[in-house]
């Protein structure tokens, strides 16, 4: 039924699920609780990799699920490999993950998701908030596939909640900042999302596992995710490939140069933020850019003009389909080049540009799907007249961004021209955790 149809059917039911007193088995309290066995499993090799590959039946699923894996096969996490694994990293093997920052998250702009965590207060891993040790993480990089080179960067993606993220549900895409992307290899250039790199997949691998394994995440019983989440990627910035007067991410979030950073954004998960993806027709982008020919000329009315220019413009329909919000960008180092000729003399410059462009009428906000939701159904107030949304007439401009820092650059990969765009940096959106503490 619809919900306007449906609410005599379901209130009564959630009135009396929360009113009436509790039975003599709910009141002795309910905890959680996943084997906490140092040792799983003793036997062969080959007695081990069967029994790491076991599956589990749920009936609300109608599927087997991996019980200790992501479906795929794993390095068997012996204490030898285990060992090796902790030698990537000063701190003690039965040390907790824990915050080195203070740390919050908000779902949308009028609710609190979470509160504030505090620098030193242990990490809580989702779905079922369970923390743990350095041993244990290490355990899901052998597993990954991981070396112990690799393993501060490991720790810094189990500090940012090992892939369940900020609420249990995933869709995590890490970009690492920083020299350490350098140090182990990984791939800065065509198909850094793709396979082949042993840096960039271990690490996607871990942070799955350690969702799986440290969050307990299980489609349909402790994460409902209408259609879950594609394999994680942790790929890296090209610091070498940035225009003048450019800042990494490391940078922009007040580390330095020499300082490695993971900088995590939220995709895919069904809280409105989505990946979008354009690519220009063979040839097209580079008339565009040499001598003002193509599509993109005439759409833009520059035709037959020579010289650098923005591209943004293109696809600035594309932005804010459903949403609203800033913009995070996987750019290819000629586009960012191309801004920085166009006149764009830093990620600020863009940053503003996209803001200043973004206002729409209020007439058109409102056809947006998830306006109502971040409105608070239109009673919150607009922060750009200081009103409530319900008092404001149609035809008043309001902003697609409302501050010019939710929207993000990362100059990476390489290859035909294209972009890539995820919903922009906001709190419980995004995280930035350092990978130097951990080394």
């Amino acid at each position: 039924m619809q919900g306007p149809e449906d609410v005599e059917r379901f209130l009564p039911m959630v009135f009396d699920a929360l009113t009436r007193p509790l039975t003599d088995e709910e009141a002795k309290g309910y905890v959680h609780t996943i084997n906490q066995d140092r040792i799983l499993f003793e036997g062969t090799l080959e007695e081990a990799e069967e029994f790491y590959a076991q599956t589990e039946y749920y009936d609300i699923l109608g599927a087997p699920i991996a019980k200790y894996t992501t479906g795929l096969p794993v390095v068997i996490p012996t204490e030898e490999r285990v060992a090796a694994m902790l030698k990537g990293t000063s701190h003690k093997p039965d040390e907790l993950i824990v915050h080195h920052k203070e740390h919050s998250a908000f779902l949308f702009q009028n609710n609190t998701n979470r509160p504030i965590e505090g620098k030193g207060s242990p990490v809580t891993f989702k779905p079922v908030k369970r923390t743990a040790t350095v041993e244990q993480v290490a355990v899901n990089a052998v597993m990954a596939g991981c070396k112990p080179e690799y393993f501060p960067v490991v720790l810094a993606i189990a500090e940012a909640e090992g892939g369940g993220s900020y609420d249990g549900r995933g869709g995590m895409a890490i970009c690492i900042s920083g020299p350490i992307s350098r140090e182990i290899k990984m791939n800065f250039g065509t198909g850094m999302f793709g396979p082949g790199n042993y840096a960039n997949r271990s690490l996607a691998h871990a942070s799955e596992l350690m969702w799986r394994n440290l969050g307990n995440n299980i489609p349909q019983v402790t994460n409902c995710g209408i259609v879950g989440t594609p394999l994680f990627n942790v790929f890296p910035e090209n610091l070498d490939a940035l225009p003048p007067g450019w800042k990494g991410l490391n940078e922009e979030y007040d580390y330095k140069k020499d300082e490695s950073i993971i900088f995590c954004m939220q995709i895919g998960t069904g809280g409105g933020v989505s990946i979008g993806r354009t690519t220009f027709s063979p040839g097209g982008y580079r008339a565009f850019q040499k001598s003002g020919h193509g599509g993109i000329a005439r759409r833009l009315g520059v035709k037959g003009v020579p010289g650098p220019k923005n591209w943004i413009p293109y696809i600035l329909p594309e932005f804010w389909p459903g949403s609203s919000g800033g913009i995070t960008f996987w750019m290819l180092p000629q586009m960012a080049q191309h801004l920085y000729e166009a006149g764009f003399k830093s990620k600020d410059e863009v940053y503003e540009w996209i803001q200043k462009n973004s206002y729409i009428s209020v007439k058109e906000y409102r056809t947006q799907s998830w306006a109502d939701v971040n409105t608070a159904s239109w009673t919150g107030i607009e922060p750009t007249s200081g009103k409530p949304w319900k008092e404001l007439p149609e035809d008043y401009m309001v902003p697609m961004v409302s501050d010019p820092w939710q929207n993000c650059i990362i100059v990476c990969g390489a290859g035909e021209e294209s972009t890539h765009w995820i919903g922009g940096r906001s709190p419980g959106m995004e995280a930035v955790h350092s990978i130097d503490a951990w080394r």
